[in-house]
C-alpha cells in the first residue's frame, strides 16, 4: 500500500523514558507454534483513504500514551481481514473451498468456535464486529452463502453457522462466593484479537530496545483522521518487516493494523475498519435465541470440568498438557526473535526415501514425499531437521522431533538449535 509522507512530528522513540511509556508497552508480540501462529497472525486488504488530513504533530511516545489512555469500550463496525502467509496448499485442496460448511457432510456442520475462526489463516474475509464493555462481544463472519456468529453476553457464549443451522453453546459455572457472574475462562480467541486494537496490543509489546517506533504520516482510515505508528524491529533475524497502525486522532483507537514481512510484497496482515461507529451499540447486538430446527451442541454447562479455573482443564490446558508430555516448551531469546522449542525425543518427521509409495493413495508419495516437497534440508551441528517456511513464521523440526518455530530467518533457527544441542 503507497505510504504517506511524514509529519513534522515524525519523531524516533526507541522504548527508552517515562513510566507513561511502560505501561503503555506492557503488551507482547507472541511467539506462537504453528496453528497458534496462523490463527493470530492472519489478517489484508488496505483501508486507508485517499487524502493525508492535517494533524496537529505529536511524538510517537505521546501518540502511544493516547492509545494507552483510551477508554472506548463501545462501538460497533464493519472489519474487512485477508491473510497472505504463503503457506502451502494440502494435497487434495483441504483447507480451502467450503469456508462455512453449508451443511455438506457430517461434520461439516460444527458451529464450535476453533474450528471456525481458524478460517481466518486464509484467504479475505468481512467481519461485522460490536463491542459493550468486556462483558458484551459480538464477531460475525460474513460470506456470500452463509454468516457465522461468536456471541458473549455475560457468562455465556453462543456460536451459530447459519449454513447448517447449528448452534455451540458454553455456560460459565456462577461465582456463588462472590455473589457474581463469571464470564466464561475460554473466551474464543476470535472475540479478542479480531480487531485492530487487539492486534496493536500485541505488537506494543515488543516495543524497547529491540524496537524502533516512530510517527509516519496521517491518513483516512473509515471516514476517520488517524495518524500512521510506524513500528520496526531493530533485529535483523525477524521476518517482520514492519507493522503500521493507524491511531484514530480524536479517539486514540486504533483503526488499522497492516504487517509486512521483511521479504516485501503485500502485506501478511492488514486488519482495517472499513466503517466505525463509537456509539452504544443495542442490548439485542448480544442477545442471541438458537433458529427453530437448529441443532443445539453443549459446550460448557454440561461438562464444568472443561473449564476449571487455574488451566486443569479444558481446551487451552489441553494444549499445554501436550507440550508438556512433548517436553515441555520453552521460550529463547527476546523481543522479535524469541524461538519457541519443544523438545522432542526419538525420530522427527517421517521420510519416505527407502520406501514404496507408489500403492498409496492421494498425492503422488504419500504424507512423507509432501513433506520432502514443501520442506528444505538443513544440517548443523545439532544434527540434520526439515525447514518449512511460511512468508512470517518459520519452523524447524530436528531428526530428533525437537521444534524451534519463530518469526525469525533459517538460519536463526538452525543457530538456536545448534546451542541448544
Amino acid at each position: 500500500m503507497p505510504r504517506n509522507e511524514p509529519t513534522e512530528g515524525t519523531e524516533s522513540w526507541d522504548g527508552e523514558g517515562s513510566a507513561r511509556r511502560r505501561k503503555a508497552a506492557r503488551y507482547a508480540v507472541p511467539v506462537a507454534v504453528g496453528v497458534v501462529a496462523a490463527a493470530t497472525i492472519g489478517l489484508v486488504p488496505a483501508f486507508a483513504g485517499s487524502g493525508s488530513p492535517e494533524l496537529p504533530k505529536i511524538s510517537a511516545q505521546d501518540l502511544i500514551a493516547k492509545m494507552a489512555k483510551s477508554d472506548v469500550q463501545q462501538l460497533s463496525g464493519t472489519v474487512k481481514v485477508s491473510t497472505d502467509l504463503g503457506l502451502p496448499s494440502l494435497p487434495g485442496g483441504a483447507g480451502g473451498a467450503g469456508a462455512f460448511g453449508g451443511g455438506q457432510g457430517g461434520g461439516g456442520g460444527s458451529a464450535a468456535p476453533q474450528s471456525k475462526l481458524m478460517e481466518l489463516a486464509s484467504g479475505t474475509h468481512t467481519l461485522r464486529v460490536a463491542s459493550d464493555g468486556p462483558e458484551k462481544q459480538r464477531v460475525s463472519i460474513l460470506d456470500k452463502a452463509a454468516e457465522y456468529s461468536l456471541v458473549h453476553n455475560g457468562n455465556e457464549v453462543w456460536g451459530y453457522d447459519s449454513g447448517s443451522n447449528t448452534a455451540f453453546h458454553h455456560t460459565a459455572p456462577g461465582n456463588a462466593a462472590h455473589g457474581k457472574r463469571q464470564a466464561p475462562e475460554e473466551v474464543p480467541p476470535g472475540l479478542k484479537n479480531a480487531t485492530p486494537q487487539d492486534l496493536a496490543k500485541r505488537a506494543l509489546q515488543a516495543a524497547g530496545d529491540t524496537t524502533s517506533v516512530t510517527v509516519d504520516g496521517t491518513a483516512k482510515v473509515a471516514g476517520r483522521d488517524a495518524y500512521q505508528l510506524l513500528i520496526k524491529p531493530k533485529q535483523s533475524a525477524s521476518t517482520v518487516g514492519s507493522i503500521r497502525v493507524a491511531v484514530d486522532a480524536e479517539k486514540g483507537v486504533p483503526l488499522k493494523f497492516t504487517l509486512t514481512p521483511k521479504s516485501g510484497g503485500a502485506a501478511a496482515i492488514d486488519v482495517g475498519y472499513t466503517s466505525v461507529d463509537f456509539a452504544k451499540p443495542a442490548a439485542s447486538t448480544f442477545s442471541f435465541t438458537p433458529p427453530k430446527g437448529a441443532k443445539v451442541v453443549d459446550g460448557g454447562a454440561a461438562d464444568a470440568k472443561a473449564h476449571r479455573p487455574h488451566g486443569k482443564g479444558g481446551a487451552a490446558s489441553e494444549g499445554m498438557k501436550a507440550a508438556q508430555d512433548m517436553g515441555g516448551m520453552n521460550v529463547l531469546g527476546k523481543g522479535w526473535t524469541s524461538i519457541a522449542t519443544i523438545k522432542g525425543e526419538g525420530s522427527g518427521l517421517p521420510s519416505g526415501k527407502g520406501k514404496d509409495t507408489s500403492k498409496g493413495k492421494g498425492a503422488a508419495g504419500g504424507p512423507a514425499a509432501f513433506l520432502d516437497s514443501i520442506g528444505d534440508t538443513v544440517h548443523g551441528s545439532f544434527g540434520s531437521g526439515k525447514v518449512f517456511s511460511t512468508r512470517l513464521v518459520n519452523a524447524l523440526v530436528t531428526d530428533k522431533g525437537t521444534l524451534y518455530v519463530g518469526a525469525v530467518d533459517k538460519q536463526a533457527l538452525i543457530d538456536a538449535a545448534n546451542a541448544a544441542k
